[in-house]
C-alpha cells in the first residue's frame, strides 16, 4: 500500500468513526472555500488538513458563477479561498478584482509559469491537453505535434467537445502565443476540416465515439483516462485508445491547471495561508494528484503510478499568464472560422 494509500484509508476510518489521529486540545480556527470542484475531489484533502492542523475547512460547491457572487458578496463574503480549473477562470478572477495577492514561502515553490506573476493565484495541479489514438487504426508515431491536427491525412478522422470549451479555448490561445494569430486560424480551419462529425459532448464522449469506430483521434485532458477506467462501462473505452502528448514544434504538451486564490475579503486570512502552503506541500500535492489523477506542479513530487505509467514528456514553457491572456484572441478566431458548425 502507497503513503497516499495509506492516509487515504486512514482518513476513511476517521470518517466512520475511528479517530486516527488526536484533535488539537484547542480548536485552531476555521477556512471558508468556495470550489467548482466535485466534492469528492477536495474534501479528502481537506480532512488531512483539517487532521494536521486542527483547522476545520467549510467548503461550499459552485458549479459556475463564482465570479458573480463573490463581486455581489463584497468585503462581507465569507469565503477566503477559491478552489477552481483552468486559467481562465483563475484570470477571471484576478481581472474582476475579487482576489488579493499573497505570498510565502511555500507558494514560491510553484514554478513561475504556473503562477499569476503578482500572487493572485497559484496552480496547484495541471492536465495535459493529449491526444486519444486508436490502438488498432493509428501507429504510435503518427502524430507528435499539436500542428499535426491540421494535416490533411486527418480528414474524417478527429473527434472533440466544442471548440468554445475552455479547455480548447485555451490550447488554442497557446497555439496562437507561438505561432501567431494568422498561423492559428489556418489550423483552426484545418482541424475544423478532419473533423468526423460536429463537435459535440465533454471529453470522455470523444474517446467513446473512437471506441465506436465513428473518428480515430480525440482531443481531452489526460485524467479522463483515469476516470474512464474506474467505470466498467467505460472502462472499454479506454481500453480503446493509447495516450499520446502532442507537443508544439520546437516546445512542450500543453497544460492547463487547476488552482487556488485568496479572496479579496478572505476573513480567515491566516488560516487560508496555512491551507494553501497545504495544498502545495509534498502532502498536500501527493494527495491531490492521487485523487484527482492530475499532475504534481512542484518540483520533485510524483505523480501516481497510473499517471506515471502514461511515461514522461516535455511541458509547454508558455507561461500559462500569457495563455490566459490570448484566449479572447482564441475565442475570436474560433468563431470566424465558425469551428463547432
Amino acid at each position: 500500500m502507497t503513503p497516499i494509500s495509506r492516509l487515504l484509508a486512514a482518513l476513511a476510518l476517521g470518517a466512520l468513526g475511528a479517530p486516527v489521529l488526536a484533535a488539537p486540545a484547542v480548536a485552531a480556527g476555521e477556512v471558508n472555500v468556495y470550489s467548482t470542484r466535485e466534492p469528492q475531489l477536495i474534501v479528502p484533502i481537506f480532512d488531512a488538513f483539517t487532521a494536521k492542523t486542527g483547522i476545520t475547512v467549510n467548503s461550499v460547491f459552485l458549479k459556475s458563477g463564482f465570479v458573480e457572487r463573490l463581486k455581489a458578496e463584497g468585503l462581507r463574503s465569507p469565503a477566503d479561498l477559491i478552489m477552481t480549473v483552468d486559467i481562465g477562470n483563475l484570470k477571471a478572477a484576478a481581472d474582476a478584482g475579487i482576489t488579493q495577492p499573497v505570498s510565502s514561502a511555500a507558494l514560491d515553490a510553484v514554478p513561475a509559469a504556473f503562477r499569476d506573476p503578482e500572487g493572485r493565484w497559484y496552480a496547484l495541479t495541471a492536465r495535459a491537453r493529449i491526444a486519444y489514438a486508436s490502438k488498432d487504426r493509428i501507429g504510435p508515431d503518427e502524430i507528435t505535434t499539436y500542428e499535426d491536427f491540421a494535416d490533411p491525412k486527418w480528414k474524417g478522422r478527429i473527434c472533440t467537445r466544442s471548440g468554445a470549451h475552455a479547455y480548447n479555448l485555451a490550447l488554442t490561445a497557446a497555439y496562437i502565443g507561438h505561432h501567431g494569430e494568422a498561423a492559428a486560424e489556418a489550423w483552426l480551419s484545418g482541424v475544423k476540416a478532419n473533423l468526423a462529425r460536429k463537435p459535440q459532448g465533454n471529453d470522455r464522449a470523444q474517446v467513446k465515439a473512437v471506441w465506436a469506430g465513428e473518428c480515430d483521434l480525440a482531443i481531452g485532458n489526460t485524467y479522463y483516462m483515469a476516470a474512464m477506467l474506474k467505470e466498467p462501462e467505460q472502462a472499454a473505452w479506454a481500453d480503446s485508445v493509447r495516450i499520446v502528448f502532442p507537443r508544439f514544434e520546437g516546445h512542450g504538451a500543453h497544460m492547463n491547471i487547476s488552482g487556488v486564490a485568496m479572496t479579496a475579503a478572505a476573513p480567515h486570512k491566516e488560516n487560508a495561508i496555512k491551507l494553501m502552503d497545504y495544498l502545495v506541500s509534498p502532502e498536500g500535492q501527493s494527495l491531490y494528484a492521487e485523487l484527482n489523477a492530475e499532475y504534481p506542479v512542484v518540483p520533485g513530487v510524483a505523480p501516481s503510478d497510473l499517471v506515471a505509467s502514461w511515461g514522461e514528456f516535455p511541458v509547454d514553457d508558455l507561461p500559462l499568464s500569457e495563455i490566459a491572456d490570448l484566449r479572447g484572441a482564441a475565442l475570436k478566431l474560433i468563431q470566424i472560422v465558425d469551428f463547432d458548425e
